[in-house]
């Protein structure tokens, strides 16, 4: 078989590639391989226990390859000659290339110990359809369900299996917060106080140091001695990426994740290139390595990626990952961009934050009203936008991105606050009261009054 442009990985990062590379290069054909006959949505996943009736209403489906003309394979690339430009696949096909795109995603990370071979009702977190069916049913059929690592997925995995009926559910987080990789102390506290309320047990700085049980896990054991009663475990400690076949082929592959990219995706070979999960991701102010893996990141690599195959079509499309996050617990949205106030001091930068506390519609009686909190972090000398962070209603899931903008376009505190802006009063906060700007100039305050 040849293609033109061969994608390895069908998630979002592999199918955005593709879409994108065939509208700027329509002369040429594209081939995706992936493993799964069906792949499923990575930020669907938590919702399959509950909210989903099934597993297989969070498929992802091959609509968008199919109307781009996108050729798929299901299988496993095994080895690939750079030399010769050839895939080679485990049932012995093989792919004669130009050019290839890595979209391999990331691996679910915990230590064997915490894996416990051998004893049944511990799970990872995997993209993995099949297993997801089993991991489903074991939740379906469990009382006492202890989830390890308190970040996003383990969170709204807590919330959805939380309202299943008479479940048991507790969170082993081994820092000072949930969330706190993403979150300052007074926005995780929100989300704790709220899942609280709805009967999760939620046990920080505490680590898991073993299990109870004879072939099948019955408690887990904490460094404190506590003992937890489990029926299943779910492992949500985190990923790391997937650079097995990057490394083999002798890419250029960063000691601390990740296969090395410049700023059009492109590998250490120009003709071989890597987005998503698997690719290096360096923060959008420092360079340094962070360790970010989102399907909105990925989209966005791809995007790039695809764009510039063949001819640079997009100039410095991708500087940085800013890291824009949202969640919901409840009706409780929580959304994150850019660097915390607590990360950006840990980092050595001079901030000065604004904040905003109101309400997300005007006037305040209107029927369907969130609280909004909002937080920006600026540079105190000079005013760019390094961060924010937003707590309140659906609202907040695009106000984030806005943010995300803003933080794009290194806006300053003068700019936001002199934004223009539209508001309804079943839509937004009050125009007199409007969160960016009331943040804004909550910073210029700060700045002028010496605090």
């Amino acid at each position: 078989m040849k293609t033109d442009v061969l994608i390895i990985g069908g998630g979002p990062g592999g199918v955005i590639t593709a879409v994108i590379g065939r509208a700027m290069y329509p002369d040429k054909n594209f081939t995706l391989v992936r493993q799964e006959p069906k792949a499923v949505v990575p930020c669907g996943i938590p919702y399959v226990f509950n909210r989903l009736q099934s597993v297989e209403e969070n498929i992802m489906g091959d609509a968008p390859l199919e109307a781009n003309h996108v050729s798929l394979v299901i299988g496993t690339v095994s080895k690939i000659d750079r030399s010769n430009k050839r895939a080679l696949l485990e049932d012995g096909e093989e792919i004669v290339y130009d050019k290839v795109v890595l979209a391999t995603g990331s691996i679910a990370t915990a230590p064997a110990a915490l894996k416990a071979p051998g004893m049944s009702g511990i799970f990872v977190v995997k993209k993995d359809l099949e297993y997801i069916r089993q991991m489903r049913e074991k939740i379906h059929a469990a009382k006492n369900v202890v989830i390890i690592g308190g970040g996003f997925i383990g969170v709204e995995i807590a919330d959805e299996i939380k309202h299943l009926p008479e479940k048991t559910v507790s969170i082993v987080e081994m820092a000072n917060h949930l969330m706190e990789q993403s979150f300052d102390e007074e926005f995780a506290i929100k989300a704790e106080d709220f899942l609280r309320q709805e009967n999760v047990n939620i046990f920080t700085q505490r680590q898991v140091v073993g299990y109870e049980g004879d072939g099948a896990v019955r408690a887990v054991i904490l460094d404190d001695g506590t003992k937890i009663d489990a029926d299943a475990v779910i492992l949500s400690i985190g990923s790391k990426p997937n650079t097995v076949l990057a490394e083999e082929m002798g890419l250029d592959v960063s000691p601390l994740g990740g296969i090395k990219v410049d700023e059009f995706m492109r590998t250490s070979d120009t003709d071989v290139f890597a987005v998503g999960d698997c690719a290096e991701k360096r923060c959008f102010f420092c360079r340094k390595h962070i360790n970010i893996m989102l399907a909105s990141t990925a989209t966005a690599e791809a995007r790039s990626a695809g764009a510039n195959l063949y001819h640079i079509k997009m100039i410095e499309m991708n500087k940085g990952t800013i890291g824009i996050y949202s969640t919901k617990v409840g009706d409780l949205v929580l959304a994150t961009a850019g660097h915390t106030e607590a990360n950006s001091i840990v980092e050595g930068y001079e901030v000065v934050t604004g904040v905003s506390k109101g309400i997300d519609r005007h006037p305040g009686t209107i029927p369907g009203k969130h609280a909004l909190y909002v937080k920006m972090i600026f540079s105190r000398y000079s005013g760019i936008l390094m961060g924010a962070q937003v707590c309140g209603g659906d609202s907040a899931g695009e106000l984030i991105n806005t943010i995300g903008l803003a933080i794009q376009s290194q806006l300053t505190m003068t700019d936001i606050a002199t934004i223009q802006y539209g508001t309804h009063p079943l839509l937004t906060a009050a125009p007199t009261t409007y969160p960016l700007i009331a943040c804004a100039q909550d910073a210029f305050h700060k700045l002028h009054s010496g605090k």
